[in-house]
C-alpha cells in the first residue's frame, strides 16, 4: 500500500474511533441522533432558521428533517415560530431546554476528553495536538 494512503486510512480511522468514543462518554447525547446533535449545534450557532435550509447544511432530505425537527419538538428542545416577513413560512429555534441539552452534551464530551488527555499524553504530546488543530480544521473546511 501507498505510504501516503496507509496514513490516510490510520487517521479516518483514529478519527471514527475518536467520533464514535465521543458519543459514548456523552449519556445526555445517547438519546438524540447524531443529526438531531448536529441539527442543535446548527441551531445554537444560527439561533433561527427555516426547516429547508436545516435539510441543505445537514444534507439530508426536507422530509427526513421534518421527521428529526418533530422528534426534538416533542423533547421540548426547539420551538417554531412564523415568519415575520412570509406566514407560510416557520423558523425553528432552540428552547432553553435544548441550549440546556446541547451545553450538557458538549461538556460531558470536553470533560472526558480533557481527563483522557491529561492522563494519557505528555505535555509536549498535548502540545503536538494543539499544534495539529490548523491542518485539521484546513481538512475539515475541504470541499
Amino acid at each position: 500500500m501507498d505510504k501516503n494512503l496507509e496514513f490516510v486510512s490510520d487517521l479516518r480511522t483514529v478519527v471514527g474511533r475518536l467520533i464514535k468514543k465521543l458519543r459514548k462518554e456523552s449519556v445526555t447525547g445517547q438519546q438524540l441522533s447524531l443529526t438531531e446533535r448536529s441539527t442543535l449545534s446548527l441551531l445554537y450557532q444560527h439561533k433561527a432558521m427555516l426547516p429547508s435550509k436545516l435539510a441543505a447544511m445537514e444534507k439530508i432530505t426536507n422530509q427526513s428533517m421534518s421527521t428529526i425537527l418533530n422528534h426534538l419538538l416533542q423533547l421540548g428542545c426547539i420551538t417554531r415560530t412564523a415568519s415575520k416577513t412570509d406566514k407560510r413560512k416557520v423558523n425553528i429555534s432552540l428552547t432553553v431546554e435544548g441550549e440546556r441539552l446541547l451545553l450538557q452534551m458538549r461538556n460531558e464530551r470536553d470533560q472526558w476528553l480533557s481527563k483522557a488527555i491529561t492522563q494519557t499524553c505528555s505535555e509536549h504530546e498535548q502540545e503536538l495536538l494543539k499544534q495539529v488543530l490548523i491542518p485539521l480544521t484546513k481538512i475539515v473546511d475541504f470541499e
